[in-house]
């Protein structure tokens, strides 16, 4: 049995996760046939933040939906949660979703007449039983792992009825305020790459009298190693002439005093699909940044995924470390991070193509 004991910020009833489920159902332990069109497939990069993402859907054949459904069909209302890769994240079945599970998750099927679904999908994205989730890694591999008897032993908050609904009401109502959040953050976001895009690729940024200079007839010359015109007085260069490139570190597996402090520390789990890091899953200890080889990095830091998700891009939002899966780009003092954001977005289709390695590949 788990430690009950566990520290967290929660002091209320409690019950294993097992307790609160129909059943339990470990995905199916293959790969299955992959299409380009057929059975939805959810996979690990579908589910982020308590959201189901198909915005890059994955399908199967009829064969391969039926073998990876025999243990349980998954219905709207069950939750799907990640064992590795990352571990922990957890995301519901909307109405009018047929599916079956990709590798490395789980299906729970909720026992509705002890909590409910959306309470469920709340109790299990929380630092309580988060926290559980991190520390309960004893593989100490690079990939942790989520392991089945760990998930059923969970301890999850439990609440009375009325106390649930309202619950459930508050968080819903700031899920929806973070998803109106995260809107706006993209249109703000999509105005910025069309000024950067109007400004560094179609040169036509302000002259001396606010007109576009392109387009109102400013000087262009031919460069040779670009093989295409530039404004005049502009040179080819390349990003480290105005970054600084640092690799990160992660204290040593297992290690559980360099962690639980109060400094964010970015994995390529953390990286979401707007240009600010907000966030970290984990946070080290002053101790554990002095144990692995990663630094401090400032606000505005650009960081890159070199392992894993190749070629994710974030910003830093505050003071935070990361570990060795990702590189950090600092830029010159003259040197904006939005600049530096938005020209390693236009490299990362090369950067893909230069990965190697096998599961995780590596920028090299």
């Amino acid at each position: 049995m788990m430690d009950n004991t566990v520290s967290a910020p929660f002091s209320g009833e409690v019950a294993e996760l097992a307790e609160l489920c129909v059943s339990i159902t470990d995905c199916h332990h293959s790969t299955p046939t992959y299409l380009d069109k057929g059975k939805l497939v959810i996979r690990n990069f579908n589910i982020k933040n308590g959201q189901l993402l198909l915005n890059n859907p994955s399908y199967t054949d009829e064969e391969s939906f039926q073998l990876r459904i025999k243990r349980a069909v998954p219905e709207p209302g069950d939750l799907i949660i990640t064992r590795e890769a990352p571990m922990g994240e957890v995301c519901i079945i909307p109405e009018g979703i047929e599916c079956c599970l990709g590798q490395r998750m789980v299906l729970l099927k909720t026992n509705r007449s002890k909590v409910s679904s959306e309470l469920l999908l709340f109790a299990l994205q929380s630092e309580f039983v988060q926290k559980q989730i991190n520390k309960s890694d004893k593989t100490g591999s690079i990939v942790s792992n989520l392991r089945i008897p760990v998930l059923k032993e969970l301890l999850v908050p439990r609440f009375d009825v009325g106390v649930e609904s309202l619950i459930c009401k508050s968080l819903t109502a700031l899920e929806n305020k973070i998803a109106l959040n995260n809107k706006i953050n993209a249109q703000l976001e999509g105005m910025a790459r069309l000024l950067y895009e109007y400004w560094f690729v179609q040169f036509d940024f302000p002259d001396a009298e606010g007109k576009p200079y392109k387009s109102s007839g400013g000087k262009m010359v031919y460069n040779e190693q670009l093989k295409r015109e530039i404004p005049e007085g502009w040179r080819a260069g390349n990003i480290m002439e105005l970054t600084e490139l640092i690799g990160g570190g992660t204290p040593k597996t297992g290690n559980r005093t360099y962690w639980d402090g109060n400094i964010p520390f970015f994995t390529p789990a953390d990286s979401e699909d707007y240009i600010f890091s907000m966030d970290t899953k984990e946070k080290l200890t002053s101790s554990g940044l002095d144990n692995c080889s990663s630094r401090l990095f400032a606000k505005g830091t650009v960081f890159i995924t070199a392992r894993g998700t190749v070629g994710k891009v974030n910003v830093a939002s505050t003071e935070m470390a990361m570990n060795q899966s990702c590189y950090a780009l600092q830029g010159r003092p003259d040197i904006d991070y939005p600049f530096v954001y938005f020209y390693v977005h236009d490299l990362v289709k090369h950067v893909k193509s230069k990965a190697s390695g096998s599961i995780f590949k590596a920028l090299v």
